[in-house]
């Protein structure tokens, strides 16, 4: 029995919720968005089994997530189109607006206080180019090598009261990591504030940023 166009619709937007409703999916995504990577390096950044990130991944890819590209011997995958990351990007917001747990976790992350206004994307490339912020990255070294803002440093969360000592305790600090779903930016603001600098988090991450067009550099790792 045939259905309406209506109906077909709607199960294909399913289709993409169902392929969103993992958090391992969620995690792979997240990977994908700092950039292209290959099943290997994919299982070992989520620690999922090869085999299971295979099959996410070809969730993933029946919704129009993520496309893949042969390389030798290898598949390649990286996000369909910055839509995509946009979609990422609101499920976070709706989850964070209107589940209490999830702002729970997030009060979590900050000591139990309410987390300072993040830095939007323009104010944070006027700060940089006015030289009056100092910006990190909090993600690993292999990701910072990728792409990264210009004039970030990369520091982990581990090494983060090492490198506080060695900034002006006057300096605006800005954090930011892999986007919506990174908690390393979070941590390392509260982190900072506790020792009392003026620490805020970027409006999300590298891959919102590259998004936009805005400039991005490299480092061969």
């Amino acid at each position: 029995m045939s259905i309406s166009p209506k109906a077909a619709l709607l199960e294909e937007f399913a289709l993409v919720a169902r392929a969103l409703a993992a958090p391992a999916r969620l995690m792979l995504l997240e990977q994908i968005a700092q950039g292209e990577r290959g099943v290997e390096g994919l299982a070992v950044k989520t620690g999922l089994s090869i085999a299971n990130t295979s099959q996410h991944l070809q969730h993933l890819r029946h919704a129009g997530l993520v496309v893949s590209r042969r390389e030798g011997q290898s598949i390649r995958y990286r996000l369909s189109d910055d839509r995509a990351l946009a979609l990422m990007e609101m499920l976070g917001q709706v989850a964070a607006r209107n589940l209490a747990q999830v702002a729970d976790i997030l009060r979590g992350l900050s000591d139990g206080e309410d987390a300072p206004e993040p830095v939007s994307r323009d104010d944070l490339a006027a700060r940089l180019a006015e030289g009056s912020v100092t910006l990190l990255d909090l993600r690993p070294a292999d990701e910072f090598g990728m792409a990264h803002i210009p004039g970030a440093r990369n520091v982990a969360l581990t090494e983060l009261e090492h490198m506080a000592a060695t900034i002006d305790p006057g300096t605006e600090i800005v954090a930011y990591c892999r986007g919506p779903y990174c908690v390393y930016a979070h941590q390392a603001v509260a982190a900072l504030r506790k020792r009392g600098f003026n620490a805020r988090r970027l409006d999300g991450g590298l891959p919102e940023w590259r998004a936009e067009k805005r400039p991005v550099t490299r480092i061969n790792l």
